[in-house]
């Protein structure tokens, strides 16, 4: 076919042009969704944000094989791949156009093709003049205005555009917070400088304004959850100024936030300053864009098997009867292959541990479901292979598998953050150690009922516990929404029993998921309400009205005393 190298590189630019004004388009709705109290619409919008770079890949995709030969034309590909390279030079969303690229070609053509003569496997924006931070960002200076005033300025320029409860009241106690902050770090509130993102991140129930005090020598992270009540008043609810403590607000179990920008790689370069342990892919992924998360890590994959030479092993824990799961000791994240067969107790098949997977991905995850990144057709090299690994393979996700020279190549698979299995943890805790990591159990089960979401398989070894000591929610094959299913109270005589398949008996739960009692006393202790089938009910009944519970992502100490 008679097309250029000029019109095809336009032609995908385009693709991402009309996805990126639809993803901003509904962040930008993120607002009036917040003010209106709309939370069944903030989940739609969500879902919908995720589900639509997809969408539009193929589109763009269908258009490009219209226009191209079947077979790859090499000169004609290579010619585009530089055209557009060119076309991105002061592009102000250019990594996410590479990937947009990759993901247009890699639909088009066949793996044999992936590589950097063809798509960007490794990114050329390295070398190119960065956007500025500055674009993303207000400056404010105290000892011009005083910190009230300029306290009440970020406010006027973020644009939440609600009506605040009792703002002067609000603006006292940010004060008294930055005051007491100020003290603790030695520095005086003439003698630094505040930077403020343009834009608010939403999420769920909440508004978060994120910024830094500057210092000649340092600088200090804060984030400003803003709120909603009841009659549609805004107010401020914490002044949060550790990075780790903004680590877990942007953590890897909670959903993506909604925030405005030009300019994604300044926006993250910005927030990779005030949490310096946060890798590019989880940044990237924490402001929505997930795609480029996953460019991102599998960068950092390939870079990081360049510098290594240990080699893949089956990941410590229970083994599972619907994944097998693997790991680099070096990389902090576990590697998750579906078994060919999914034993004899699971009456579901691969489909549904697929579509299980990505349920939790649309969800509101709450801070108790890791994220999970999803590949296809992933090259590993078969030197880094362990002996005992590859015949796991082999044996157990053999139709999930193939061998091109020396080269392994997984069909699917599936990546989260390397936790410990909350029933090893547990075996090496002490007495304080278990009732703080039961208490924390108790809770990620009841965080997610809040979120509609049933986790099925409630065993310990399904639950990790974060570097935080935060207990997650990591195995999905039996993932249902809470509403579905149908709690009742155990029968007194084995012949009452008649279950059907969405029956729970909450009264099983410390006997069948935690039977060792020193796990299971403080447990009872700390959520006795876990084993009343009562308990669910009343949950699913206010999921049903529409009434969500509120959870925050820190601590209730953390929260404003409201003085009016």
């Amino acid at each position: 076919m008679n097309i250029t190298s000029e019109t095809l590189a336009r032609s995908i630019l385009d693709g991402f042009h009309t996805h990126y004004r639809r993803f901003q388009a509904l962040t930008q709705g993120a607002r009036e969704r917040f003010l209106k109290r709309d939370w069944t619409a903030v989940v739609s919008a969500a879902a919908e944000r995720i589900h639509y770079y997809d969408h539009q890949v193929a589109l763009t995709a269908k258009k490009v094989e219209r226009r191209v030969d079947k077979e790859l034309d090499e000169a004609l590909w290579q010619a585009t791949r530089q055209r557009y390279q060119q076309l991105l030079q002061f592009h102000p969303q250019a990594e996410l156009a590479e990937t947009f690229y990759n993901s247009v070609f890699c639909r088009v053509f066949d793996r044999a093709y992936f590589h950097n003569d063809y798509i960007f496997v490794e990114t050329v924006l390295a070398n190119h003049i960065p956007v500025p931070v500055e674009n993303e960002c207000h400056s404010y200076f105290p000892v011009v205005d005083g910190l009230e005033k300029t306290l009440t300025r970020v406010f006027d320029d973020i644009g939440l555009g609600g009506e605040f409860e009792n703002f002067e009241n609000d603006i006292e106690q940010l004060r008294d917070k930055f005051f007491e902050r100020a003290t603790e770090t030695d520095i005086e509130a003439h003698n630094l400088r505040i930077d403020v993102l343009k834009a608010p991140f939403y999420r769920n129930k909440a508004a978060y304004i994120v910024g830094r005090v500057v210092t000649e020598n340092n600088h200090y992270p804060f984030i400003v959850p803003v709120l909603i009540n009841s009659q549609g008043k805004l107010y401020v609810d914490a002044f949060i100024t550790r990075s780790d403590r903004m680590a877990t607000i942007f953590g890897f179990a909670r959903s993506y936030f909604m925030v405005e920008t030009e300019s994604p790689s300044a926006l993250v370069r910005f927030l990779k300053d005030l949490m310096p342990h946060k890798t590019l892919a989880e940044l990237y992924s924490s402001v929505g864009f997930h795609k480029q998360g996953k460019t991102e890590f599998y960068r950092e994959f390939l870079h990081h098997l360049r510098r290594t030479d240990d080699q893949l092993v089956a990941a410590p824990g229970v083994k599972g009867m619907v994944m097998t799961v693997f790991t680099l000791p070096s990389f902090p994240y576990v590697f998750k292959i579906i078994n060919d067969r999914l034993g004899n107790t699971k009456e579901f098949g691969r489909q549904t541990v697929i579509d299980r997977y990505r349920m939790v991905k649309r969800h509101d995850r709450v801070g108790r479901m890791a994220d999970t990144l999803e590949f296809v057709d992933v090259a590993l090299p078969l030197e880094r292979i362990s002996a005992d690994l590859l015949e796991e393979f082999k044996q157990r996700i053999a139709n999930s598998i193939s061998i091109e020279g020396d080269t392994l190549v997984i069909h699917q698979l599936f990546v989260e953050r390397r936790m410990t299995p909350l029933n090893l943890y547990l075996e090496y805790a002490n007495d304080a150690e278990i009732d703080a990591a039961m208490d924390e159990y108790g809770w990620a089960l009841k965080d997610m009922m809040a979120a509609n979401i049933f986790p099925g398989d409630m065993l310990l070894k399904n639950f990790g516990v974060t570097r935080h000591k935060r207990v997650v929610f990591y195995d999905y094959d039996e993932v249902r929404y809470l509403t579905d299913m149908s709690f009742r109270k155990l029968p007194q005589n084995d012949w009452e029993v008649s279950m059907a398949p969405d029956d729970v008996f909450p009264e099983q739960l410390a006997q069948f998921a935690v039977p060792q009692a020193k796990y299971r006393d403080p447990l009872l202790k700390r959520h006795p309400e876990l084993v009343d089938p009562t308990y669910w009910r009343r949950i699913q009944k206010h999921i049903r009205e529409g009434v969500l519970t509120d959870v925050f992502p820190y601590e209730a100490e953390l929260r404003f005393t409201r003085r009016f």
